[in-house]
């Protein structure tokens, strides 16, 4: 299946990370859907014309490590799950293919804007637990209301990135799930599920958004720390995703 997605990737104009760094969407929206890989193949052979997709040494997509820290009540995680507007998440994100690694602080606000605090991390520490659990220690003065963090969950993707023509617009196409829970040691793999994230800037028009319709894609909320601990912890309280799991764990399986 991914020699078909780059199939169809080819034909595309190209786009560098260092051009990518230059598009900043100041008044961004973002918006996530949820699809099937037979569904990314309809999508890719439709944006043709409309869409450049990013290149990092040549290769259309790119490999990420996230490591996600909570504290020992699972308090970020139930926030998302309680439906709480104002939350914080902590992380450590891995770009694999540039061995660069960076802590994040993401606050969201009651508005559902969300403001991103990161720190460049040495790409040695990147799949140290410990590392992350000291670089807290040391930026939790960065207003992060939480104590005693510890590592949970990581999760490992690949990511397809495009831009439109007038760079007011980036999609981010992540494939290849694989979850892993540090407390339970359970892990999960989510063949077949496709994350799509539309980020625009402001309501300026999307060629993607028309695609999705076209394809039937309806918008879906999907948080990878929240979801991928659910489906690695039965312990943890999951009665508000229960709908969502259902629908994930009908398009891993069709």
């Amino acid at each position: 299946m991914k020699q078909d997605f780059l199939d169809l990737l080819s034909p595309l104009s190209v786009i560098t990370l260092d051009e990518m760094s230059s598009i900043r969407l100041m008044n961004r929206t973002d918006q996530k859907y949820l699809a099937t890989e037979p569904q990314l193949l309809e999508l890719l052979s439709m944006v043709k014309g409309n869409y450049m997709v990013q290149v990092v040494d040549g290769c259309r997509y790119s490999y990420y490590h996230t490591i996600y820290l909570d504290d020992a009540e699972n308090s970020m995680y139930l926030s998302h799950h309680n439906g709480r507007l104002t939350r914080q998440k902590v992380r450590v994100r891995t770009y694999i293919d540039t061995e660069t690694s960076f802590f994040e602080m993401k606050f969201k606000n009651n508005r559902g804007r969300t403001k991103k605090k990161r720190i460049l991390l040495d790409y040695a520490d990147s799949f140290n637990q410990n590392a992350a659990v000291e670089l807290f220690n040391k930026f939790s003065r960065l207003d992060v209301p939480f104590n005693e963090l510890s590592p949970k969950m990581e999760n490992f993707f690949e990511r397809i990135t495009l831009v439109n023509r007038d760079k007011t617009e980036r999609i981010t196409i992540d494939t290849g799930l694989l979850f892993n829970n540090f407390g339970t040691e359970l892990k999960k793999e989510m063949n077949n599920l496709v994350i799509i994230e539309v980020k625009r800037d402001g309501y300026s028009y999307s060629p993607m958004v028309h695609i999705l319709k076209e394809l039937r894609i309806r918008p879906s909320g999907f948080s990878k720390y929240c979801i991928g601990s659910a489906i690695t912890n039965p312990d943890l309280k999951a009665n508000r995703f229960k709908i969502r799991l259902r629908k994930i764990d009908k398009m891993i399986n069709n």
